[in-house]
């Protein structure tokens, strides 16, 4: 039996930019050195194969800067289908604990899951949630997992539980007896299945858009009513109302009519839809944008529509590692009795899930394994746990911790903070807050939330889509108008 270990640990200096709570309570961003130690990991490609090949993975631990540390933090990242080696942002905790980065398999080694046909799709199509280009994706997916297997990747050995076992394998190998994790959205379901299977190597864990089994996949319905809770925030706002007094129904009317064209520039609905919802999971300022972009055409200008439907263009093909998306999603959550296609934008949705539309239908063309059916539930677990939530969080909703995860959690406490939405909201919106949070958790038990207050959405949009876009145009036709002129000199000066 194949044991992992640790190649290569180096003293070196980690470099990066992450956040700093000043002594005003807010939020600099800063560049910082830190003593570190930088390696490789060996471990099996699938801990469940004896016969499996090695292969490597990145680590990294920032170490503490005072003396006598505590339980070193464990950062998980969201994903799937992103690096795990960036997830340091906060230097919060840095002078008590080590941090550990493991990278995560698929992506952060000498094996990556990266999908280059996939991309090659998604340049190529039109539209992305027509049926033809899903079906166009799924290929890409079939072909993407043949040319892996072929060079001699085990794709069953990408799963959220193998990450699990690479993480024990480093809290092993690194000496630790009991650690402390940070997890953030897909992090918090490694972090959740880490606790089920090594209880006894946690010592208290932070969930940060606790995503429980099952609910990688969005519901459209559950998004919905996020936007009908947006839209009464939106009519207690005198300036949003005056110009859409009722911003669902916008919504709606601009999705079920969407114009194609905008002057000469074409809108694809697809490309736009997807995109939008992303930013709705993204946070409460790329939300307000989305709103911003839908209010101003339902009031007769497309321009921001446009822009977005253009911009999806670049974003998507190249936005995660898909390969190791695929496999991390579909081994944990992918159900094949499910028409996702269908089920993920109704024909009565204000918005649905288009993204979950785009991401899931095409995953059947990926050949992995489920996970074993009871980490695809809910289990009891006697962990330390606290799960910060937003209420406006279209990703990994707030309730779905309520319903589904905290009453397993026999030591676990959810705080929900309202109108607020994603990851990054609960981070830097009330900075002192969160700090206080955290820290007072770790290093008691007790989460300390006395400096939460209610946070008023905020619907103002300096530089929308709408204004960005007649920016562009203007400055093309400005800079073609004056090339034009340029060329007409020249002529004029040499003849």
């Amino acid at each position: 039996m194949h044991t992992a270990q640790i190649i290569e640990l180096r003293e070196d200096t980690y470099e990066g930019r992450y956040y700093t709570l000043t002594n005003e309570g807010t939020l600099a961003r800063r560049r910082g050195r830190f003593i570190a130690d930088v390696g490789t990991m060996l471990v099996p490609e699938n801990h469940r194969d004896l016969a499996t090949r090695m292969i490597e993975l990145s680590i990294t631990r920032i170490r503490a800067t005072g003396d006598n540390p505590l339980e070193p933090i464990f950062w998980l990242g969201g994903g799937p289908g992103q690096s795990n080696m960036k997830t340091f942002k906060y230097d919060y905790f840095i002078s008590r604990h080590d941090h550990v980065m493991v990278g995560y398999r698929g992506v952060d080694g000498s094996v990556s899951l990266d999908c280059p046909e996939v991309a090659r799709v998604l340049k190529s199509v039109k539209d992305v949630l027509t049926d033809a280009s899903l079906a166009k994706v799924g290929d890409a997916y079939a072909a993407c997992a043949a040319r892996l297997q072929q060079e001699g990747v085990d794709i069953n050995g990408y799963t959220a539980l193998e990450v699990v076992d690479d993480i024990e394998d480093a809290r092993e190998a690194l000496g630790y007896e009991k650690i402390d994790i940070i997890a953030e959205s897909y992090g918090t379901r490694v972090a959740y299945l880490y606790a089920l299977k090594y209880p006894q190597s946690v010592h208290r864990m932070v969930l940060i858009g606790a995503n429980p089994p099952g609910r990688m996949v969005w519901d459209p319905y559950q998004a919905d009513a996020l936007l009908k809770r947006y839209g009464e925030l939106w009519t207690q706002d005198a300036a949003a109302s005056a110009r859409c007094p009722d911003l669902v129904e916008a919504i709606r009317r601009v999705n079920q009519n969407m114009p194609r064209r905008w002057l000469f520039f074409p809108i694809h609905p697809g490309n736009v839809r997807a995109a939008a919802f992303a930013a709705l999971i993204g946070n409460r300022e790329s939300a307000a944008l989305v709103f911003d972009t839908y209010c101003a055409a339902a009031n007769e200008d497309p321009s921001g529509l446009w822009l977005t439907s253009f911009l999806s263009k670049y974003i998507f093909p190249s936005i995660v590692n898909w390969g190791d998306n695929a496999s991390k999603a579909a081994s944990a959550d992918y159900d094949p009795s499910r028409d996702y296609a269908r089920e993920m934008v109704p024909p009565n949705a204000i918005m649905g899930a288009p993204l979950g539309r785009f991401l899931w239908a095409p995953a059947a063309r990926w050949p992995i394994q489920p996970i074993p059916q009871e980490y695809r539930q809910p289990q009891s677990s006697a962990v330390e746990t606290l799960i910060l939530s937003g209420n406006l969080d279209f990703s990994t909703p707030a309730e779905n911790a309520t319903n589904d995860l905290l009453p397993h959690l026999s030591k676990g406490r959810q705080i929900i903070m309202k109108e607020m939405g994603y990851v990054g909201d609960i981070w830097r919106l009330q900075p002192q807050a969160t700090h206080r949070v955290v820290t007072s958790f770790l290093d008691t038990g007790i989460a300390d939330d006395s400096l939460v207050t209610y946070q008023p959405m905020d619907f103002r949009v300096q530089r929308g889509f709408p204004l960005l876009a007649k920016l562009i145009v203007a400055g093309v036709s400005i800079g073609t108008v004056l090339l034009g002129l340029l060329v007409l000199w020249l002529i004029n000066t040499i003849l």
